[in-house]
């Protein structure tokens, strides 16, 4: 069979990338030594965001951000929802899940719930604590501020996509005297995060947060094997940046094939 031009050597890097998370993820579910991911303060911080709430008798907000399911950012919120609400129902700490999008909701709803089974406190569950605003983005926002002045979370947790409400949210939390856990991969809203909150995610340490959280194998492994492809890529646009700049006929006779 005949392989379009230009598609040998990009087959080869998804072979060897593929055989990586393959070996990675074998590695880590049979116990085996995998390279350590490096220390997130954000993450490590939440379980001392969560117990800050669970001694002060307040509860925590968690606003997984704007976007609907088709963004990543929501689907890693979830993720990271699921976390927080088993930690809260192991220490029967009040969450409050805060929705803009109205299918965010119900799939927060649904997380939330399974976590409370999983505890084995399917009855601790509060469906009221997990709730729908509005679909208008300062609607939203106008909303959650109520919910801060008024029921004084202890813990501010803001992990998606977020816009311009990024601010308006980190601010009223500062005033609310929580501990603020933010994160997103929109750049233009994290220079707000990280001013205005005590620990910021930024960019891929979000997507990496349920790994890192759970330390579940086949997360561990693949999340190790895409930073190994990730610097694999950088490596070779620099290598391939040098050789065309010189003039390089092995290159061009690389590229070709």
């Amino acid at each position: 069979m005949k392989i379009a031009a230009g598609y040998v050597f990009s087959f080869w890097f998804e072979a060897v990338f593929l055989a990586t998370v393959i070996v990675m993820i074998t590695r880590a579910r049979k116990g085996m030594k995998i390279p350590e991911i490096y220390k997130v303060a954000g993450l490590d911080a939440m379980d001392e965001a969560i117990g800050r709430c669970t001694e002060m008798g307040r509860p925590v907000h968690f606003a997984p951000g704007i976007g609907d399911v088709q963004n990543a950012q929501t689907l890693a919120a979830m993720s990271i929802l699921s976390y927080v609400a088993k930690q809260c129902a192991k220490y029967d700490t009040d969450l409050i899940d805060t929705n803009r999008n109205v299918i965010v909701y119900n799939m927060s709803e649904a997380i939330v719930k399974q976590a409370y089974i999983e505890a084995g406190k399917p009855d601790a569950f509060k469906p009221e604590n997990v709730r729908w605003i509005s679909n208008d983005q300062f609607a939203y926002a106008t909303g959650v501020t109520g919910i801060m002045y008024r029921e004084k979370p202890a813990a501010n947790l803001l992990l998606g996509a977020f816009w311009a409400e990024s601010l308006i949210f980190a601010e009223v939390g500062a005033a609310a005297g929580a501990i603020q856990i933010a994160g997103t991969a929109n750049t233009a809203q994290i220079p707000f995060f990280v001013a205005a909150c005590d620990y910021c995610l930024i960019g891929e340490e979000l997507y990496a947060a349920s790994a890192y959280l759970s330390r579940e194998p086949v997360l561990l492994g693949s999340l190790v094997a895409q930073d190994w492809g990730k610097m694999g890529g950088v490596v070779l646009i620099v290598l391939g940046t040098l050789l065309v700049s010189v003039g390089s006929p092995f290159l061009k006779d690389l590229l070709a094939k």
